[in-house]
C-alpha cells in the first residue's frame, strides 16, 4: 500500500478484508467485505471481554469511530443496548458510512462529530470504550488523569471502562497506574489472543472478586450467543490480574 500522507484517509481492499488507514500505514479498522457485522480484528473481539464482568450493558458511549467495527457489532448483536459514539474527524464519519456499512443513526444508535474529551457527562453510559489512536499512538488526552477521573464519574453502576492499548506503549505502566488510582484499584488487563494489543478494564461498582465456576458460566453462555472465544479471554485474565485458586480479583474490596 501506498503510503498515506499525514491526516490522509485511505481505504484498501485485499484478500476480501477492507481497511482504514488515517495518516499513516497503522490499520485503523478492519472489515470482512463478507461479514460487515463481524468483528475482524482480533483485538476488538478481545474488548468484548467486558461481558464476563458486566454481561447486560445498557448504554455504551464509545470514542473514536473508526471503521465502525465496535458500534456495528453492538447495533447488530447486543438489541438491548443503546451506543452513542463520538468522533473528532468528520472524514472518518463520511468514511465509516460510505465504505464500512455503517447504518444510519436510530434509536439506538447515534454518531456525531465532537471531542470525545468533552463527552463525559456524570452517569451517562455503564460502558465506555476508548480506542483512539494518531496513527501508532495512544491519543494522550484520553490517557490524562482527569480523562479517568471524569470516565469514573460517566459511569452508571455497575459499569466498566473499556481502553485499547498497543503492547508496546512504553507508557501503558504509568497509564495503568492512572486508571487504577482514579477507579480504587478496580482495574484488569490482558493481552489480546493474537494482536498486538493490550485492554484495559476499569470498573465502578463492581464485586471485589468473581469465582472462576461463575466466569466460565458466563463464558460457555457469551460464546454460545455471539461467537466469541470467552473461556480463552478467561484464560488470558487469569494470567495477568492478581486472582486465587477461587476467583478473579478485581478490586481490594
Amino acid at each position: 500500500m501506498k503510503k498515506p500522507k499525514k491526516d490522509e484517509i485511505a481505504v484498501t481492499n485485499a484478500r476480501g478484508v477492507r481497511t482504514l488507514h488515517v495518516g499513516g500505514e497503522a490499520i485503523q479498522s478492519a472489515m470482512r467485505i463478507d461479514d460487515p457485522h463481524a468483528l475482524a480484528l482480533d483485538y476488538t473481539r478481545c474488548m468484548m471481554a467486558f461481558l464476563l464482568v458486566h454481561p447486560e450493558p445498557r448504554e455504551a458511549l464509545m470514542i473514536g469511530l473508526g471503521g465502525a467495527s465496535l458500534p456495528k457489532f453492538f447495533h447488530r448483536y447486543l438489541k438491548t443496548t443503546k451506543v452513542r459514539v463520538v468522533e473528532l474527524d468528520e472524514r472518518v464519519v463520511t468514511a465509516a458510512r460510505t465504505h464500512f456499512a455503517l447504518p444510519p443513526d436510530d434509536e439506538r444508535l447515534s454518531v456525531e462529530v465532537g471531542d470525545g474529551v468533552h463527552a463525559l457527562v456524570p452517569e451517562c453510559c455503564d460502558v465506555l470504550v476508548v480506542d483512539a489512536f494518531q496513527d501508532e499512538v495512544h491519543v494522550p488526552q484520553f490517557a490524562a488523569a482527569e480523562f479517568y477521573d471524569a470516565a469514573f464519574l460517566a459511569l452508571r453502576e455497575p459499569g466498566v471502562l473499556v481502553v485499547n492499548f498497543m503492547d508496546d506503549d512504553p507508557k501503558f505502566d504509568q497509564y495503568l497506574q492512572r486508571l487504577e488510582r482514579a477507579f480504587g484499584g478496580a482495574v484488569l488487563a490482558m493481552p489480546a489472543l493474537y494482536d498486538p494489543n493490550l485492554i484495559a478494564f476499569a470498573f465502578r461498582g463492581a464485586p471485589p472478586a468473581i469465582g472462576w465456576e461463575t466466569l466460565r458460566r458466563r463464558a460457555e453462555k457469551l460464546e454460545a450467543r455471539y461467537r466469541l472465544p470467552f473461556g480463552r479471554y478467561v484464560s488470558k485474565l487469569r494470567g495477568m490480574n492478581r486472582c486465587t485458586a477461587e476467583a478473579l480479583t478485581l478490586h481490594a474490596g
